[in-house]
C-alpha cells in the first residue's frame, strides 16, 4: 500500500474516533495514539510505518509540537504568577519528580539522571486538555480555575528546562566522531545566540513589507527549519524547535500574531501531530503492557496520588479541602510534552521499550479517568459558578 493511501485511511479513522473521544472530553488528537496502539498489536503496514518517509513526517510532527510549546510560553504571564501559584507549582513538581525518579530508577534500573528527566516531564500539566473541562463547569474565572491554569502556565518553564537537559544529555552521549565536545557546545551556544539576536533585532527583522499572511508564514517556516537544522547537527533539534517558538513569539507583529498562531496549530495538529502520535503508539510494546498491567497501575497510582496529596496539603488552607483535591486531580492530566520527551528518550536509546510502553500506557489510562472523576466530584460537591442573573 502507498504511504499516501495509508495516511488517507489514518486521517479518516482519526476523525471518526476523535469525534467519539470528544464526547467524553478527551482531545481528538489522542485518537491517533489509540490507532497506533492498535497497529502495535497487529500491523499489516510495517513496511510503511518503518519507512524513512513516515519517520520524517513523524519527526516533523514532534518538532512542530515543540515549537508550539515554545511559542505559547508567555513570560509576562509567568512573571505575574501569584505567590500561592508559584509555591504550589514548585512543591508539586519537586515532590512528584523525586517520587517518580525513585520509582523509575528502582523498578526499571534506569540511571538517576534519566529517571529524573522522565519524572520531570511527567510532572508537567496539559492545560490545553483542562481548559474545555473547566469551561464546561464555569470554573475558568474562579480561584480554583485560575490556580489550575496558572500552574499549567508556570510549569511550562519546567518543560523548557527538561528539554534543555535532554539536549545536553544527548549531546554528551551521541558519540559524534566528526565533532569534539567544544564544537558541540559552540553550536548549542549558537542556537541560544541566534534566539537572542532574533529577539534583539525584532524591529529590523519584521520591518519588511508583505502583501499576504501566507508570504509571512513562509518567513516563519524558514526560522523553524533554521533552528531545527542547526540543532540537528549536534542532536539538539528538539531544543532548536523550542527556541524557534520562544524567539518568534517575541518578534511576530501583534496584528498577525493570532493568525500565525492559528495557521501553525492548524498545520501542526491537522497534519503532522496525528502522524507523530501514531508513531508513538506503533513503537509501544503491547505484549509488555498486557504482561504487566499491574506495573502500569502502580506507576499511575504512585505518581498521581503523590500529586493529589501534595496539592491537598499545600492548597487546603488557601482553597479549602475539596477544591485542593480537585486541583490535584486536574493537574494529573498530561499532554504532548510528556509524550514528546519520552519518545525522544526512547529513540535515542536512553530508556528501554518496557519503560516507554508503561509510560505511554499510564498517560492514556489516566487521561480517560480524569474527566469522569472531575465531572463526578464537581457535580457531587456542586462546585460551579452561579448562573448569571437575567437582565
Amino acid at each position: 500500500m502507498e504511504l499516501i493511501l495509508f495516511l488517507a485511511g489514518v486521517f479518516l479513522i482519526t476523525f471518526f474516533v476523535g469525534r467519539l473521544l470528544e464526547k467524553i472530553r478527551i482531545p481528538w488528537i489522542f485518537s491517533a495514539l489509540l490507532i497506533g496502539l492498535g497497529l502495535a498489536a497487529f500491523n499489516p503496514f510495517k513496511e510503511i510505518t518503518s519507512s524513512s518517509s513516515f519517520v520524517l513526517l513523524a519527526e516533523l510532527g514532534m518538532y512542530f509540537l515543540l515549537f508550539i510549546i515554545g511559542f505559547e510560553l508567555e513570560i509576562t504571564k509567568i512573571m505575574k504568577s501569584g505567590k500561592f501559584i508559584v509555591k504550589t507549582t514548585i512543591a508539586i513538581i519537586v515532590v512528584e519528580a523525586v517520587v517518580g525518579a525513585a520509582l523509575v530508577h528502582y523498578l526499571f534500573d534506569v540511571p538517576w539522571l534519566i529517571s529524573l528527566l522522565v519524572s520531570s516531564s511527567f510532572a508537567t500539566v496539559g492545560e490545553a486538555v483542562l481548559l474545555p473541562i473547566l469551561e464546561e463547569f464555569n470554573l475558568v474565572k474562579t480561584k480554583l480555575g485560575q490556580t489550575i491554569l496558572g500552574i499549567g502556565v508556570l510549569d511550562d518553564v519546567v518543560e523548557v528546562i527538561t528539554i534543555i537537559l535532554f539536549s545536553i544529555i544527548i549531546g554528551r552521549t551521541a558519540g559524534h566522531t566528526h565533532f569534539n565536545i567544544w564544537l558541540n557546545l559552540l553550536i548549542l551556544f549558537m542556537l541560544f545566540g541566534l534566539a537572542f539576536v532574533v529577539v534583539k533585532f525584532r524591529k529590523q527583522i519584521t520591518s519588511f513589507k508583505y502583501k499576504e499572511i501566507s508570504s509571512f508564514f513562509l518567513f516563519v517556516l524558514f526560522f523553524i527549519f533554521l533552528f531545527v537544522g542547526i540543532g540537528k547537527i549536534v542532536e539538539s533539534a528538539a531544543l532548536g524547535a523550542l527556541l524557534a517558538g520562544i524567539s518568534l513569539r517575541n518578534i511576530i507583529p501583534e496584528k498577525v500574531l493570532a493568525v500565525i498562531d492559528s495557521e501553525i496549530k492548524t498545520m501542526a495538529y491537522g497534519f503532522f501531530a496525528p502522524i507523530f502520535f501514531l508513531s508513538v503508539g506503533v513503537d509501544t510494546d503491547i505484549s509488555y503492557i498486557i504482561k504487566f498491567p499491574l506495573l502500569i497501575l502502580l506507576v499511575m497510582l504512585m505518581t498521581n496520588v503523590t500529586k493529589i496529596a501534595t496539592s491537598y496539603f499545600v492548597g487546603k488552607k488557601e482553597l479549602g479541602k475539596k477544591h485542593s483535591i480537585l486541583l490535584g486531580i486536574s493537574l494529573c492530566v498530561k499532554f504532548s510534552t510528556s509524550i514528546v520527551i519520552i519518545k525522544l528518550l526512547f529513540e535515542k536509546g536512553l530508556i528501554e521499550a518496557g519503560l516507554y510502553s508503561v509510560l505511554v500506557g499510564t498517560t492514556i489510562a489516566f487521561k480517560f479517568v480524569v474527566p469522569f472523576l472531575l465531572s463526578y466530584l464537581i457535580n457531587k460537591w456542586n462546585i460551579r459558578l452561579p448562573k448569571p442573573a437575567p437582565n
